[in-house]
């Protein structure tokens, strides 16, 4: 029989991966690695954000009806969440360590014009909070090679309800292929697949909604040349030449010209998890 995965292991060695390659493009040490794209992201989620969407429905939903609850927002980017989250929830509390987006996020919430939002500049799990009712991290936990401490973190804070956001890629993802080949498992950085499965090793059994929104819209390449980077950049494969030719094939035979540039597959969507925590 094939061996079964140790999912938290797992997610350790993508997690440690995925953080080389952030590395390789120039975020280094203490750097901010949002230093010049807090402003593309803003944009980006304001964007998506113009279209309702069942994750968004769901935790406003709980925050409603129940308008005495507290939320926290672990790496809350630009504000968003925490400026929705302030419209329902008795008081927020938005936890950020990157300086560049916590300039994008004080001017939305001074533009939002909530007066319920307590900023806190602090990497988690380092920031000093007391126990909220509902705690969400959106798509923020990917740097945490520990997932289990990040998560035994994260229940510690919650009264009643924990909710996770993570992208869940499709297994005909042109990474997820590749990752297959290379390294003899579908993944190539953590995701809800990954963490779903180490929550259940973990003894959780989190609740699942996936958004209603559709895949995400497609990765835009350049040229032939920047894909083929981005793909050996993100399976750890710098310096590495053995499946140079593997994934140049594979990236010409799937990747489609669209106005001078490439467009990658459409492959992947975000999961909604949650549950209350046992010790609530």
């Amino acid at each position: 029989m094939q061996k079964a995965l140790d999912y938290l292991e797992l997610w350790r060695e993508l997690s440690t991966r995925q953080e080389s390659a952030w590395l390789s493009k120039g975020s280094k040490g203490s750097e901010d690695m949002w230093r010049n794209r807090a402003e593309f992201f803003n944009t980006e989620v304001k964007r998506r954000w113009a279209t309702p969407d069942s994750s968004r429905d769901f935790v406003t939903a709980q925050l409603r009806a129940n308008p005495e609850w507290t939320a926290l927002d672990i790496g809350g980017g630009t504000g968003a969440w925490a400026v929705l989250m302030a419209q329902c929830a008795r008081r927020v509390t938005v936890v950020e360590p990157s300086p560049a987006m916590l300039d994008v996020l004080r001017r939305n919430v001074s533009e939002a014009n909530v007066s319920n939002i307590d900023v806190l500049e602090s990497k988690w799990p380092d920031a000093q909070v007391k126990k909220h009712d509902l705690v969400l991290c959106s798509q923020a936990m990917f740097g945490f090679a520990d997932f289990a401490g990040f998560i035994h973190s994260v229940e510690s804070v919650t009264r009643k309800l924990c909710v996770l956001i993570m992208r869940s890629p499709s297994p005909t993802d042109l990474l997820c292929a590749a990752t297959g080949h290379i390294y003899g498992q579908p993944y190539d950085s953590p995701n809800f697949q990954v963490g779903y499965n180490a929550l259940l090793q973990m003894d959780i059994f989190p609740n699942v909604q996936m958004e209603n929104t559709g895949l995400w819209d497609p990765w835009i390449s350049q040229n032939l040349d920047e894909a083929f980077g981005e793909a050996k950049s993100r399976l750890g494969l710098q310096g590495e030449t053995r499946y140079d030719d593997y994934l140049q094939d594979l990236l010409r035979q799937n990747l489609k010209e669209r106005d001078g540039r490439l467009e990658w597959p459409r492959s992947t969507r975000s999961a909604l998890l949650y549950w209350t925590p046992s010790k609530s």
